[in-house]
């Protein structure tokens, strides 16, 4: 089944009023941060408080966390988590980290971009994290609308991570009030190929939710590409024609790909 991963949720592995929060909200993944979000001084006390947050039910939400250091990972083997997410990666061997458990690479730096065929290609690796400020500052980029100056980057990682089968999460959009403009930036994420936005505030999940998931009208039209479809292949032909345009094999695999996600939404 498809699992949706609409909107990723980043928590502070050192806020414990967030951590006891985090089950209750309607995220689809939470990136539980070891790294940017907790102070230096903090950290062992930081990993102690999630390992004890990690053995509660967070339900369906994908339970991710980003270490601070490869020496983090082993900590985790002891709980249930669906990947370690490694910051920074610049290249395959930054993913070797001591873990029984998945991994997953924050794309966060100009090397890294240079080098996510090879690193997508990593046999342990089952999702990518764009790391847009920490890019656009390696890259001395503007942050402007339309996200022109990433969009290269945007594109490359989207590739690499389609060519193996991973997940791929874009980046945070910083201005966390500002939920048109979140909006905005989820719809082009959608349309490049992402399977969802990761997030820095709850206040931002359900644009996520709505833009990532199929529209009513999305459903509709991937249920009668898929009927047509089949009654062509009775009739021996390969091709059937939809709203007056052509439907092959290929759009089916959309459409059943559609129908999925939209099962699995529905049943969360």
């Amino acid at each position: 089944m498809e699992r949706p991963l609409r909107s990723v949720l980043y928590i502070p592995a050192s806020n414990e009023r967030a951590l006891e929060k985090a089950a209750t909200l309607p995220c689809d993944a939470i990136i539980f941060d070891l790294e940017d979000a907790v102070a230096p001084d903090r950290k062992a006390e930081a990993r102690e408080m999630l390992l004890q947050a990690l053995k509660g039910d967070h339900g369906h939400r994908a339970r991710i966390v980003r270490i601070s250091a490869p020496e983090d990972a082993p900590h985790f083997d002891a709980v249930d988590v669906d990947a370690i997410l490694v910051p920074k990666v610049d290249a395959p061997l930054h993913l070797d980290v001591q873990t029984r458990h998945p991994v997953w690479a924050m794309m966060e730096t100009a090397r890294g971009v240079l080098n996510a065929a090879a690193i997508a290609a990593h046999p342990r690796l089952t999702g990518m994290v764009i790391g847009s400020n920490d890019l656009m500052r390696e890259l001395h980029a503007r942050d402007v609308p339309g996200r022109g100056p990433l969009l290269t980057s945007l594109g490359l990682c989207v590739l690499a991570a389609r060519a193996n089968g991973l997940a791929i999460i874009d980046g945070v959009h910083i201005t966390f009030r500002d939920l048109d403009a979140l909006k905005a930036e989820c719809l082009q994420g959608r349309d490049m190929g992402f399977d969802g936005k990761s997030l820095i505030h709850p206040v931002q999940i359900d644009t996520a939710n709505e833009v990532f998931a199929p529209r009513p009208e999305d459903v509709d039209l991937a249920r009668r590409q898929i009927d047509a479809h089949e009654a062509a292949l009775r009739l021996g032909q390969a091709v059937a024609v939809v709203d007056g345009r052509i439907v092959e094999n290929l759009h089916i695999i959309t459409a059943r790909r559609t129908l999925a996600l939209a099962e699995a939404i529905a049943a969360i």
